[in-house]
């Protein structure tokens, strides 16, 4: 019987997914292997996975005016639903950090008296519980599982939200370890020394410019350091910035295949994030490529890092002074880059945590 409950995901990006985003490429991996997907409702997409069938999305302008003065959301995403669901049928329902999405949904179903056939399932990869008063709706009461990507981020919930009456699961983040793995001796070098960071010292900051990812901490550390080591090099990637500073190398934007590179041939990523972090893929891309990892103990952080078996954590990121300890103890040989397995936090894993979960959400609406 179980085999008979479809599966539809609702995704407000076009998959498979041609650009740089991390949940995104995790179902651009799952989708080429053994999924459990048996819809797609998404935008257009110029190249479509064969084993799914496609509903593809377009907000006309009747959309937007429903929106803007009845409340209306979402309304072509509730049309492809229409198409898909059939009234004796049974269907889980993903939605992807789309809270938005959800009221539309619950309400679509109610309105076509087929709630009872469905599972309403929201995946999450924030960290912080949802917290919004007069949203028609009690979020919580609405979905039938929410699946966050760390156990901190369940216990986070626990503690803020005082019902929680749908199912939990965990399903932590991972990549593609084919890519993001270690160098051999060899290859670090010419990798070094095409970048021209050799017999340094590398530290590498990767992510968006913007001030809860902590850069500007970061720089004014650095600057505290290099006055009495010159042998460092910081490389920063993600950021535009023209400045010149010394011993740093500001590199733009980069694909992953580019970025792989530049992390092998590091010795210590930076993670100084100021945010409550979901998870921190860059993290494990880093632990992967051979880095020794610095980061803030933020949000999921603490738990991708093994509350600091794999990497030393600050306390205090948004002091200054901690991240120059660090980055010195560092320096003094005082922490040993660990060795980690090589599908710790692997796409593949991810894989089969999603089929497992899928084929739970099953059980539970098989026995209703």
């Amino acid at each position: 019987m179980n085999e008979s409950i479809k599966v539809i995901l609702i995704s407000q990006v076009a998959l498979p997914y041609s650009k740089i985003g991390s949940w995104p490429a995790l179902y651009n991996n799952y989708l080429e292997n053994d999924h459990k997907l048996d819809y797609i409702v998404c935008p257009e997409t110029s190249k479509k996975n064969n084993s799914i069938q496609y509903y593809f999305v377009q907000e006309t302008f009747l959309d937007k005016l429903q929106q803007r003065v009845f409340k209306r959301k979402n309304q072509q995403y509730l049309r492809a639903l229409a198409k898909i669901i059939q009234p004796n049928e049974k269907y889980i329902i993903q939605i992807i950090d789309n809270y938005g999405m959800v009221e539309p949904v619950h309400d679509y179903l109610v309105s076509k008296k087929v709630l009872t056939n469905c599972y309403i399932h929201f995946f999450y990869h924030g960290f912080s519980p949802y917290i919004k008063s007069n949203s028609g709706i009690n979020f919580y009461d609405v979905i039938n599982e929410l699946t966050v990507l760390t156990y901190d981020s369940y216990k986070e919930h626990k503690k803020k939200i005082n019902v929680l009456p749908c199912h939990f699961s965990v399903l932590h983040n991972g990549i593609d370890t084919t890519k993001f793995k270690k160098a051999s001796i060899v290859e670090r070098e010419d990798l070094r020394k095409k970048i021209h960071v050799e017999n340094k010292k590398v530290f590498i900051w990767c992510s968006q410019d913007r001030p809860k990812k902590g850069l500007h901490i970061i720089l004014e550390a650095w600057a505290n350091i290099y006055n009495s080591q010159k042998n460092i090099v910081l490389l920063v990637i993600g950021c535009e910035r023209k400045d010149e500073i010394e011993g740093v190398k500001f590199l733009g934007r980069m694909p992953n295949d580019e970025l792989s590179n530049y992390l092998k041939a590091s010795d210590c990523y930076l993670f100084s994030t100021l945010c409550q972090e979901g998870f921190g893929l860059s993290l494990i891309e880093a632990l992967h490529c051979g880095n020794y990892c610095i980061a803030s103990a933020m949000g999921g952080v603490p738990e991708v890092l093994q509350y600091g078996k794999l990497g030393k954590l600050i306390e205090n990121p948004h002091f200054v002074s901690e991240w120059v300890d660090a980055i010195n103890d560092f320096l003094a040989g005082k922490f040993v880059t660990p060795e980690i397995p090589n599908d710790l936090y692997s796409s593949e894993k991810w894989n089969i945590g999603m089929n497992e979960i899928i084929e739970k959400a099953r059980l539970r609406l098989a026995s209703k």
